[in-house]
Order: C-alpha cells, then structure tokens, then sequence
C-alpha cells in the first residue's frame, strides 16, 4: 500500500524564499504527497508566488491544499491547521524560508517502513548566506535515547528533519502551543514519548536557512522570552505526567541549561541577569553534562559567578566573529 504524506507549510511574509522551498517540495521524488499550505494572514506576494509556481507542476496540481487564516497566528497555530486536515500516513513540517534535497522524503519513507518505524530523523544543514554547516545527529537506538539526548542537547528537537506517524499526535492528542510561538519545537520530544522504533539516517537533506547573521546574538522580547519558559516548563511538565519525576531528572536540568544559555549569547547584561534568575537548581549540572564543551561550560560558569565581562568578551570574539565573518 502506497502510503500518502502530509507536508505542512507555513507562510508568512517569506516572498524572497517562498519559491526556493516550494520548488524544493514538488520536485521530491515520492509521488504520494499532499501539500498543506497554510496563509497565516501573509502581508506580501508570498502566497501569489505559491500560486504561480504550481502551474508548473500540473502533476501536482490535485495535491495541493490551501489554508487561509483571517490574521496571523503565528507558527504553531499554523502547524495546528494543517495538522487538522492531514490525511496522510506520515506528517512532515517545513519552514517556508528552507528547501530540501529531492530525495528526502522518499528516503524518509523508505527507512520508516523498511525499520517498520514511527518516527525517522536525519541530519541537516544550517545555511548562511555564502556558506553551509553540516550537522550531523547521533545515532539513538530507541526513544529513551532520543529522549535523552534531545534534552542533553546532543540530538536537535526542530520539526523540519523528522518524518512522523500522523496517529502519535492524533491517538496522543499532541498539537503545537498556539499561544506561544518561541520553543514551539519542544513539541516534538512529546512525540518521542509515545514510541519505541525510532529510525535514523545519517544524511543531511534540509536546508534550514540562517540568514541573519546577528539572529544568534539578537536580544529576546519579552513575549518570546514568556513563550520559552512557557514550552519549558510545559514540556517538563509533561515528562512528569508519562515518566514520573525521577526517571529524567537529570537531563531535564541539562535541558534547562540548554534553553537559557540563549541568554548568555547576547552583549546585553540584562540578559545575563535573566540566566541566573531562570532554573537555579540547573547549574549544579553544568560541570557534568558530557554534551557540553568546555567553552560553553566556561561561559556558564562565568555567569554564574557574576562574571559578566567574561561573557560578553566571548560574545564579542567568538560568536560575532564565527556567525558574523565566517558564516555569513
């Protein structure tokens, strides 16, 4: 049996990408696809350019659908939709701004069925403007170890490299934060918690677009610093309830130094102020997470003791510098 998937699509205000991406997705090799489109209220030509493009792929004409919100809703809410209507077997994300290579999704399915599977990931690239960062993931034999390794950080819980059985989120009632964009991703590690097969290709086939090379360092609104702490605390929240409190304690706290070390990537002290305040009771593992390097642990450390200038001269030499001059 043939078995059909569903790749979802946000869009807002992307109208320099949009083509790149869409181009990407009907021009994948598995013929059994529907492509959702969700219009999350974009203000430019980006759905225009969707339209356009979709004339050159009569063959695909049948499989595309359309959502359209009245006014945005941001990126989980948009998910949500799509996930509403999904018919297929398998449900892929892609972001609007990011492309795949031609085979990913027949790969994908192929290493699902051919492991007999829920979940399958990959590695990815991380894309500048003029240069491309392989990312390669571990190799995690069963969803304890994915589990545990996406909350040590050393296994990335983005939607974009992972094909997904439609029925975890339907039989698990598992939808994206709609209200709480920033850390929307976390959703996926829920997703882990409800199976055993887990497949893995050690091959990169995502794009996921950087473009902006200050985006790393860019300071946080307070919306989204609440939409973080509020898919943190939810997602532990959630550990608890399936596992119990003791069974990943510990890489919930390296989970919990993971999501605020954002805040040390930063040349504000407010920021630095802000990591102390958040999960306290995290620091006492920074020193044995095997997943941290020494620099990060460096600069955490350095926090912790109130030395803000360390900090901020590590953002200034290193951060700007890789992600600034050499990924650009």
């Amino acid at each position: 049996m043939n078995k059909l998937v569903s790749i979802i699509v946000p869009v807002y205000n992307v109208e320099k990408h949009v083509e790149k991406c869409v181009r990407s997705l009907l021009e994948q090799t598995y013929p059994y696809i529907e492509y959702i489109i969700v219009d999350d209220a974009s203000p430019d030509d980006s759905m225009h350019i969707i339209r356009n493009l979709a004339v050159a792929f009569p063959a695909r004409k049948d499989q595309l659908k359309y959502i359209g919100h009245e006014k945005n809703k941001g990126l989980p809410a948009a998910r949500n939709s799509g996930l509403a209507i999904a018919k297929g077997h398998y449900i892929f994300h892609c972001d609007s701004d990011d492309w795949l290579d031609p085979m990913m999704i027949a790969d994908m399915v192929t290493e699902l069925e051919t492991n007999e599977a829920d979940i399958v990931y990959t590695d990815f690239f991380l894309s500048f403007n003029r240069n491309e960062r392989y990312m390669k993931q571990p190799e995690c034999n069963g969803s304890d170890a994915c589990i545990r390794s996406m909350l040590s950080g050393s296994m990335k819980f983005n939607v974009w490299n992972k094909l997904v059985k439609r029925h975890l989120y339907m039989d698990n009632n598992i939808f994206f934060p709609s209200e709480h964009c920033m850390g929307e991703d976390m959703t996926m590690i829920k997703l882990f918690c409800h199976t055993q097969k887990i497949a893995y290709i050690p091959r990169a086939y995502y794009h996921y677009t950087q473009t902006n090379p200050n985006a790393f360092t860019k300071q946080m609104s307070q919306k989204q610093l609440d939409d973080v702490r509020f898919n943190t605390d939810n997602l532990v929240a959630y550990l608890k309830t399936c596992f119990g409190n003791q069974e990943y304690w510990q890489e919930v706290n390296f989970f919990k130094l993971n999501i605020k070390l954002r805040l040390l990537i930063s040349m504000d002290n407010n920021s630095y102020v802000l990591w102390r305040d958040w999960f306290p009771e995290a620091n006492d593992y920074i020193s044995i997470n095997p997943d941290f390097s020494f620099r990060i642990k460096l600069i955490q450390y350095a926090a912790y003791y109130r030395q803000d200038w360390f900090v901020k001269l590590y953002n200034f030499l290193i951060v700007r510098f890789v992600y600034g001059v050499i990924y650009r």
